[in-house]
Formats: structure tokens, C-alpha cells, sequence
């Protein structure tokens, strides 16, 4: 019998204005997709493979089973593409667990596609079992890179399998004796860019609870970059298989292409894993049309993601522009603009626009001296809602006018209104909202 305990976190990071990654935590299956293709899509394709995988393990709880969940929910998210013309491109990597039982052995089943990776930390040692579908990868394998180079390499972005990109995919499967006090960590590459395998491991040596686990890993992602979304899952098996820490489990990789006929061979239980490989060389190598099919799908995955990283630069860019020319015209529009009010019965020039605007207030440019009661009565309503003139000129020229008008209205003497000492001497203005002239006569 074998018991599992299992916790997950998931955060956007700081980069990404959308998580497109999904976690999965059942009593038996376990999961993490990273989605791709957009705002929409790459939502849309977690999503899609996630339920899939789990409708169709639920039908078929095997190792097998599992491997054929993962081509269900490859062809789910391909028709779905082809159906929505808007969602065309989209696609996901998943990297998934099952408990199974195999002729009376419980077993755990591991498959992969795509650059999400899945580890096992046994006896203080993290190691991981995926192997990354993507050009980097490919490149470190054939000798062209090392591991180093990979980890900044460009293009170590570019995948070179991923689900829901191509009518077909080649799933990787392993089986593996649950050995207990081994706990095994499912990530999305959000965090296996940000932290190295010692970070990783000193968090999954120091804290018990596998919850407790995840969120750490999350948080430490987060801090060092959090360029990307980053999803966790950490499994623990709490009751499995008495294992010699000397001698640590066999773990077996078989590819899905091939596993049908690893049964057909007559393979041992999962206590005896080594003879999967031995099934798997008795099969042809791929041939001719395989291979270009192959390639075909890699280029059509990697032209995805140039699409995709240039779409949401362009989109940046332009909502970038947008949001500038908008603050700039609000700016605008509020600093060309003046008013006279009153501020303790003193008539005063603000600059901005009445009552304020946005987020931006009347701002006070110029203290007049002039009073209330130095106005005429009937203008003083007016002043107090505010009067808008074109600059502070055009405002001072109306405030004036206003005490000129109040001078008349103290001093007329036969039709003609003369200004009376120390008042302002300055010619009424005509312009609209301004106090109405003063007339004189000749002498």
C-alpha cells in the first residue's frame, strides 16, 4: 500500500500580467502545465489538457492509461484550436503522476512533454528524471552545447514538443517504486529559471510540509526575478516500499510510442524496471517520414514562440504609447487653464481647471490683494464658483476691471468715473465673462 501527501502554489510572478500556468493535486494524480499562446490561449490550453488528462486517467488509472490521458488531451486542445481561429498556435507543457497498481504493485507513473520538469529528491540527493523537450536541450545533447550555455542560451525558450501544437505528440513515460520518505517536485520553468538545483534542494530538505514546501519555492522564484509564472507541486509518499538508502530505486524511462510493446514483451513488474529499455532497443528506429514529420512539428513550435514573444512586445509597446499620449493630453488640458476664486475673501489666480480634474488639482499662481468688498456686490457669487480666463494675464486684467467698476460705482461725478487714488489705472477689458467697461466723457 502507499499513501501520498502532496501541496501546491502558483503566482503570476512579476512580469507576466497573466498565470497561464495550472496545478493539479488529486489522492492520485498530480500535474503542472505552462500554457502558451497568448493572453487567451495559453489559459485556454492549460486548462484544456489538465481536465482532459484528468477525465481520461480516471477511466484508465494505469501507466499506459496515463500515457494515452496525455494523447487525449493533446488531440483536446489541437481541435479546439482549429475550431477558434483566435486561439490558433496555442499549446501547453505538462508534466504529470499517477499512482497506479501494475499486477499487484503499486507503482508511480511519470510522463512529460514540453520544458516543465518533474524531480525526485531521495536521501538528500535532488535529481532530475524529465528531460526538456526544447532546441536547448536538444543542442546539449548532440554535444553543440553545455549545460551552462543552455541555461542562457536564447533560444532555450524555443520547445521542440509541447501539447495542442500538432495532431500528435510523443509522450515520455517512466515507472517508478515509491520508496517511502522520497518526495517528488513537479515545476513549471518559471522556477527552475530563477533558482539552482542547491536553492531547490535546501528548501525541500528543511521544511516538512509539503504545502509549507511550495510556497517557499514559489516565494524564493518570485524574489530572485519572477520573470515568469510559476507553478509547484510537491508530493510526498508517506507510506510506500522500505528501500536501502545504498540502493536507491531503478527508475525507468520508457517513451509512449513504444510502451504497448514493452507489455507485449512480457516485461516485469515494477520492482524489475530494467527491462523496459531492453524492449524499447527491440524496436525500429524511426523512419524517414517520422523524422520529417518531426522536424516539421519542432519548427512549427518554434515559429510559435517568436510569434508569440513578438506579438507581446509589439502589444507592450503600443499599450505603452497609448497610456502616454493619454497622460500627456490630461496634462495638457488641465495646465492650460486659469480661473479667478476667492481664498478668505482675496480674490486669486489658480491655474487647472474648476473643481479639478482627474487627479489633478487647482494649483494657486498669484495673490491679488484685491478683496470681496472691493468688487462689485452682483460679480461676487460669480467669483466664488470661479471664473475661467485664457492665462493669468487675461485673470489679473478681469480682477482690474472689477475694482475699476467698483471705483465708478464709489466715485461718479457727472457720467465720467475716475479711479480714485491708489487704484488700478488699468483699461477695462471686453472679453467674455469680464466686468463691463467703465465709460468717460471728455472734460
Amino acid at each position: 500500500m502507499t499513501l501520498l501527501r502532496s501541496g501546491s502554489a502558483s503566482d503570476t510572478g512579476l512580469v507576466r500580467s497573466v498565470n497561464q500556468d495550472l496545478a493539479v493535486e488529486t489522492p492520485t494524480l498530480f500535474a503542472v502545465a505552462d500554457g502558451m499562446g497568448g493572453h487567451a490561449g495559453g489559459e485556454v490550453a492549460a486548462r484544456l489538457a489538465v481536465d482532459a488528462l484528468a477525465a481520461a486517467f480516471g477511466r484508465q488509472p494505469t501507466g499506459a492509461g496515463l500515457s494515452q490521458a496525455v494523447n487525449e488531451a493533446n488531440s483536446v486542445v489541437w481541435e479546439h484550436s482549429r475550431e477558434n481561429p483566435e486561439l490558433r498556435g496555442m499549446g501547453t507543457t505538462l508534466t504529470a503522476v499517477g499512482l497506479v497498481n501494475e499486477d499487484g504493485h503499486d507503482v508511480l507513473a511519470l510522463v512529460n512533454v514540453g520544458d516543465s520538469r518533474s524531480y525526485r529528491f531521495h536521501d538528500g540527493e535532488l535529481s532530475q528524471i524529465t528531460t526538456d523537450h526544447s532546441l536547448a536541450e536538444e543542442m546539449v545533447r548532440t554535444g553543440e552545447l553545455t549545460t551552462a550555455e543552455a541555461a542562457v542560451h536564447p533560444h532555450r525558450h524555443i520547445l521542440t514538443r509541447a501539447l495542442g501544437v500538432s495532431s500528435d505528440v510523443a509522450v515520455d513515460l517512466w515507472r517508478i517504486q515509491p520508496a517511502r520518505g522520497d518526495r517528488y517536485l513537479l515545476c513549471s520553468d518559471g522556477l527552475t529559471n530563477e533558482l539552482e538545483p542547491a536553492q531547490i534542494s535546501e528548501v525541500l530538505s528543511s521544511v516538512s510540509d509539503p504545502r509549507r514546501a511550495a510556497d517557499l519555492l514559489v516565494q524564493a522564484a518570485r524574489t530572485h526575478g519572477g520573470s515568469d509564472n510559476i507553478t509547484v507541486v510537491v508530493v510526498d509518499v508517506v507510506v510506500g516500499e522500505d528501500v536501502d538508502a545504498d540502493a536507491a530505486p531503478v527508475v525507468a524511462a520508457v517513451n509512449s510510442d513504444f510502451a504497448p510493446a514493452a507489455e507485449e514483451a512480457g516485461a516485469g513488474p515494477p520492482g524489475e524496471p530494467e527491462e523496459y529499455p531492453a524492449a524499447v532497443a527491440d524496436e525500429k528506429p524511426p523512419g524517414r517520414r517520422e523524422r520529417r514529420r518531426a522536424k516539421r512539428r519542432e519548427r512549427r513550435i518554434a515559429r510559435g514562440r517568436r510569434l508569440i514573444t513578438f506579438r507581446t512586445l509589439l502589444f507592450v509597446i503600443l499599450l505603452g504609447a497609448v497610456l502616454a499620449g493619454a497622460y500627456y493630453a490630461v496634462d495638457w488640458y488641465d495646465t492650460n487653464s486659469y480661473f479667478v476664486g476667492v481664498n478668505n475673501n482675496e480674490l486669486v489666480v489658480y491655474q487647472g481647471r474648476i473643481g479639478g480634474f482627474l487627479w489633478y488639482n487647482p494649483v494657486e499662481v498669484k495673490r491679488t490683494g484685491v478683496t470681496t468688498a472691493d468688487v462689485p456686490a452682483t460679480y461676487v457669487d460669480a467669483l466664488h464658483a470661479g471664473v475661467e480666463e485664457s492665462s493669468v494675464a487675461s485673470a489679473l486684467t478681469y480682477v482690474a476691471n472689477l475694482e475699476a467698476a467698483k471705483n465708478c460705482e464709489l466715485n461718479p461725478s457727472s457720467g465720467f468715473c475716475a479711479p480714485t487714488p491708489g487704484s488700478s489705472t488699468t483699461s477695462p477689458s471686453t472679453t467674455a465673462g469680464s466686468a463691463p467697461p467703465t465709460t468717460a466723457k471728455a472734460p
